[in-house]
């Protein structure tokens, strides 16, 4: 199965039906063409439509009328698929055949029934809600024939609407009814579905405030606000762990005061809205499986529901808008600018390298270079030829560091790097050599010049004492000298891989003055004007590489919005809670943990792996970013899918399988986005630092998550691209990585006198 998601602008929702279909038929061609599907031969195509239709027969369908927010002109009373078809004809260069039309409902019966031959009712509970279940034909008047059974579209959503549930509908229920669109109309969808639930909140707690019995009587003009509170929300404020602190935070943004009895009678004003909601849902249910019982004169039933909706709900806080893409663009800006004003703490804390220039191609001779970014420590031998870039030889060595020396003393985690450079030096002959070298340090360092690096804070699992605030040139130099390592003038360069990768990417494309990392972690850099670099008084030069370390955006507050209660969990489990947030939210280090939590939500609500919680799901890391690459590859069917969940012991069904898939591609989609709304924030404000109307830049990449993730690189890119249209943005991957790069800095340094 491939697939891609098409955003419907909102006036489109409540214009003309024909320009709705129209959009429709735009996506499908776009599809057709992305997917490489030939548009010369006929496809079939099968058509879910999720709001209520007279059928006549499969491949035709009247519009009885519209619900969740949809009032497009022009269509009620009108056959939906030919509205399709004529759209289609209209877009052209299509042949299509429209052969079924289905209720959501339905498909999601059809779904479940293909691994599960219990599978009779489906049900829909999430922005709207409706069930359908296979009656006995002789039941069904409205068609002929009386044998066997088809599958009924109750469209259950409007029950009430004849008065059946007066007695039940609060004075809240009447508010909501009358603020809809259609008012009196879907009237048990208004008491059960994620489109209305917050808003019940919201009442209830407006009245409490009103009535002086929460807020000290306080009513903000928000609380008076439509739509203020969602169902994302109630979902928040009734979490298992972090619910009132999430309560809180909501209350707070609200622009209200509330104390912690504030916070305990909100979060119950929620629990008792949706657990009315899920009792009646239930109802209705059992008036099904009562009637299916009754149908066939059994004494039991075995019989399996097919569930959607809820899914959706619980990925909805991960699917941003343009406008909130836009809000984090102008918050990394904001970011940026501070950290190149202030010396004192900032999110983003804007390091200079001290490297003023990228390479011009003339550089030349043998280098040491030294790479530690992650669990691996690389040792590197570049010989670089006079201007024969294509001619570079490149020798290299890979040491594992192991978990206690990541996280030991700082002594033995620079002791291990100094043998591992006397290995690398014996295993290439040069044990007396005495090369320059330069050493990437992929962690934030505060530099004062290219060859002292003060480590600001460890990242990505390190955690050796006695580092953080020192020199880890001098600790480096120290542990050569121990151990009797020889290196001429020991280290000559530190360079953050961020910077490092710019470099070798500038060694290929003279316009690349941007360096980006997705991978384990997540970094960018670029090329500042001297004189916006407000934190140093070094004139050398017009321009120098600032290493951004934009992970740390978020960590004064300011990504709190987006952030969801999954990210929560993963930031106070992590060894760096309230750090690095952008970083817990984009990069591979935390991408398959967030995913792990979201499936471990999904099963305890019994929406996955029959709500069966294993002693797998529950092992933090046991979800790896690998597999997120693995499962949203478009060449992955998913019997495969189910082979790597099952290698995890997770024993899923086809359905399970599609929800997995769902769940890794939104919340590595919104990683690629916020990449791209990032990076649109730097090319942006290189452009306005020239004074340029257009820019055209390189940006040189490296990083596992978007050279090996089928789909990130795609994503980043076209977010840059939409929030930065003035910046034609190259994206180049580093096919050296960054260690290239740290010998081309000590190569450039020598070669201006700079060292």
């Amino acid at each position: 199965m491939e697939e891609k998601t098409y955003p419907i602008p909102k006036e489109l929702l409540v214009g003309r039906g024909t320009e709705l279909f129209d959009h429709v038929s735009e996506s499908l061609k776009d599809f057709l063409h992305e997917k490489n599907i030939s548009l010369d031969k006929k496809h079939p195509l099968a058509f879910t439509f999720s709001f209520a239709c007279e059928q006549s027969s499969l491949d035709q369908g009247s519009l009885l009328g519209w619900s969740k927010n949809y009032r497009a002109r022009g269509l009620q009373g009108k056959d939906v698929v030919q509205a399709l078809r004529d759209a289609i004809d209209r877009t052209g260069g299509m042949d299509i055949e429209v052969l079924a039309m289905v209720n959501d409902t339905v498909a999601t019966m059809m779904t479940c029934g293909f691994d599960d031959n219990y599978c009779e009712v489906g049900l829909i509970i999430g922005t709207g809600t409706n069930a359908c279940y296979m009656e006995e034909l002789r039941h069904v008047d409205l068609v002929e024939g009386d044998e066997g059974r088809m599958c009924v579209n109750t469209e259950w959503g409007a029950f009430g609407d004849d008065g059946a549930l007066d007695d039940y509908l609060t004075e809240f229920d009447r508010d909501v009814d009358a603020a809809s669109n259609n008012q009196g109309k879907q009237i048990f969808e208004k008491m059960v579905s994620g489109m209305y639930l917050g808003e019940l909140v919201r009442l209830v707690v407006l009245k409490m405030a009103k009535l002086g019995l929460l807020f000290d009587g306080h009513v903000s003009d928000a609380l008076r606000t439509k739509g203020k509170i969602t169902t994302a929300n109630v979902a928040a404020m009734e979490e298992y762990k972090n619910g009132l602190k999430n309560t809180r935070d909501i209350l707070t943004g609200l622009s209200l005061t509330p104390s912690q009895d504030d916070c305990i009678a909100v979060q119950h004003v929620s629990t008792i809205v949706s657990f009315r909601s899920s009792n009646l849902v239930a109802a209705g249910l059992a008036a099904i499986l009562t009637r299916i019982k009754q149908n066939r004169n059994l004494r039991a039933l075995r019989i399996t529901v097919g569930v959607d909706g809820a899914v959706d709900e619980t990925l909805s806080p991960f699917r941003l808008s343009h406008e909130q893409l836009q809000l984090v663009k102008a918050r990394m800006r904001a970011g940026l600018e501070a950290g190149l004003k202030r010396k004192g703490s900032t999110a983003i804390k804007m390091l200079p390298s001290f490297v003023y220039r990228t390479p011009d191609g003339t550089e030349h001779g043998k280098y040491l270079a030294l790479d530690l970014g992650g669990t691996n420590f690389r040792a590197l031998l570049v010989n670089f030829k006079k201007g024969l870039q294509q001619n570079t030889r490149l020798h290299h060595k890979i040491y594992t560091i192991p978990l206690e020396i990541m996280q030991g003393t700082g002594e033995e985690l620079f002791d291990h790097i100094a043998e591992c450079i006397s290995d690398f030096l014996d295993y290439m002959g040069l044990k007396n050599a005495r090369l320059p070298a330069g050493f990437t340090f992929s962690f934030p360092c505060e530099q004062t010049a290219l060859d002292t690096g003060t480590l600001v804070s460890w990242t990505k699992g390190f955690k050796a004492t006695d580092c953080e605030g020192h020199d880890v040139v001098s600790m480096l130099r120290e542990a050569i000298k121990r151990r009797n390592v020889t290196v001429k003038k020991n280290v000559s360069a530190v360079v953050n891989d961020t910077v490092g990768t710019m470099m070798s990417c500038a060694y290929e494309d003279p316009q690349c003055e941007v360096g980006l990392i997705a991978g384990t972690g997540t970094n960018v850099c670029y090329m500042e004007e001297l004189k916006n670099i407000e934190k140093t008084e070094q004139s050398t030069g017009q321009k120098m590489c600032i290493n951004t370390e934009w992970g740390g955006l978020g960590d004064d507050g300011s990504l709190d919005d987006i952030i969801t209660p999954y990210d929560v969990e993963v930031d106070q489990t992590s060894i760096n809670p309230g750090k690095q947030r952008f970083e817990k939210l984009t990069s591979g280090m935390y991408l398959g943990e967030v995913v792990r939590q979201v499936l471990l939500d999904l099963t305890r609500g019994g929406l996955l792996f029959r709500g069966h919680v294993t002693e797998a799901l529950k092992t933090a890391g046991i979800f790896q970013t690998k597999y997120l690459s693995q499962i949203e590859s478009d060449r992955l069917a998913l019997l495969q899918v189910r082979s790597i969940l099952q290698g995890l012991g997770l024993d899923s069904t086809c359905n399970d399988s599609i929800i997995v898939k769902q769940v890794c591609g939104t919340v590595s989609r919104r990683a690629a986005q916020l990449c791209g709304a990032g990076m649109a924030a730097v090319v942006d404000k290189i452009r306005e630092n020239r004074g340029l109307d257009h820019l055209n830049v390189t940006v040189g990449v490296d990083g596992a998550l978007y050279k090996l993730h089928p789909h990130f690189s795609g994503v980043l890119q076209e977010t840059a691209r939409v929030l930065a249209p003035q910046c034609n943005v190259t994206f180049l991957p580093s096919e050296e990585g960054s260690g290239k790069g740290a010998a081309l800095i000590t190569a450039v340094a020598r070669q201006r006198g700079e060292m």
